[in-house]
């Protein structure tokens, strides 16, 4: 699925088609149509279209913290005035942002960098960030929990049935089933997987095997082991746009650190949080919101966000532009092809990478 090539109006089967994939990136196609009520061939010539132009892909992405692959790294930078946009580009070309946007508030851009160890934060930081003096501050925060990811946001198009029937919802929170244990270790096959999904997620498992030279029923087999284990999920990549979101904003919280799994905990289930982590720095929340409307914003801060137990601080950046989503370039800037992060994390390090991963 490439880049922006033609002006795509949006209507209800395309959100609804788009919002079963954010439930279950791999649902089969015979599905999806018999949730949103129309023709498999009518959503798959719909979904294809959305593709082409940019607005819809599905990707598999290796869960960093989970396989000791690396330490997320939320940044903020302030810059000069009217370069913003010049730092954003810059920033975004790293092979290690994973998550690049251009916002207003108190931090003109934000980025998410994957880095082989927190000791490697410094350097990045320090003496990676392109921009020169364009950058006039910057401040780091480093994930230490996530309570809620992208991949597992509902978006909420969906009646009750169909959201139960794409995911499984007796299953706890991923990001609970994982918190303990030590990290995973992926070995050749199952990196060449990664690779391949990284590309395309819904990729069948006879085009896997022949991606990564194993048979299907292997290729099956692994994949499953790989989601198992929680090493492997499946994001679809979608503008909020789409899904009828208007709003996109990064939400960053100070909390008394003995109430910060409570306060985290509450945010994490309210329906508009896209993504939320405790992190390290001065603050120790930081999330991505969407909601429908600007009008919703006020309320949505001083009920929502007011009523957290512990809270002592809250900011919020509007998101002007997003540069890059899970390493993959949006819209915005034409689309493009996935950056893997094994191959992200090796091009940035790629002897600390492959001892990460358990190579000598």
């Amino acid at each position: 699925m490439g880049g922006m090539q033609e002006v795509v109006q949006i209507d209800e089967l395309d959100r609804a088609i788009v919002a079963a994939l954010q439930l279950n990136g791999r649902a089969p196609w015979s599905v999806v149509a018999r949730i949103v009520g129309a023709s498999e061939s009518t959503v798959v010539r719909r979904a294809t279209l959305l593709g082409d132009s940019g607005l819809l892909r599905v990707i598999g992405v290796v869960d960093v913290l989970r396989c000791g692959l690396g330490v997320p790294v939320l940044s903020r930078l302030r810059c000069r005035p009217g370069t913003s946009y010049d730092v954003a580009g810059r920033v975004a070309a790293l092979p290690q942002a994973r998550f690049v946007a251009v916002v207003s508030g108190s931090a003109d851009v934000v980025a998410e960098f994957v880095v082989p160890t927190h000791a490697d934060i410094g350097r990045v930081m320090v003496s990676g960030v392109p921009g020169g003096d364009r950058v006039g501050e910057s401040e780091t925060h480093a994930v230490m929990r996530t309570f809620v990811s992208n991949h597992d946001w509902n978006p909420g198009v969906l009646d009750e049935p169909a959201t139960t029937e794409l995911r499984d919802s007796a299953e706890p929170p991923f990001e609970d089933r994982f918190r303990q244990g030590p990290p995973e270790r992926l070995d050749e096959l199952e990196l060449a997987i990664v690779h391949a999904l990284g590309e395309d997620g819904r990729m069948s498992y006879k085009a896997l095997a022949g991606a990564v030279g194993a048979s299907e029923s292997t290729a099956k087999r692994r994949v499953e082991s790989l989601v198992r284990r929680g090493c492997l999920r499946f994001r679809t990549l979608a503008e909020p746009e789409v899904l009828g979101f208007a709003v996109e904003f990064m939400l960053w919280l100070e909390v008394e650190p003995g109430l910060l799994e409570r306060a985290g905990q509450q945010l994490a289930a309210h329906p508009a949080t896209r993504y939320l982590s405790a992190t390290t720095g001065r603050f120790n929340l930081a999330g991505q919101v969407a909601l429908h409307h600007y009008g919703d914003l006020y309320p949505y801060l001083t009920g929502d966000v007011g009523s957290l137990p512990g809270l002592r601080t809250a900011d919020v950046t509007l998101q002007l532009t997003t540069l890059k989503r899970a390493w993959v370039p949006t819209p915005a800037v034409g689309g493009g092809s996935a950056s893997d992060v094994v191959g992200s994390l090796m091009a940035t390090d790629p002897r600390g990478a492959r001892q990460q991963m358990g190579e000598k």
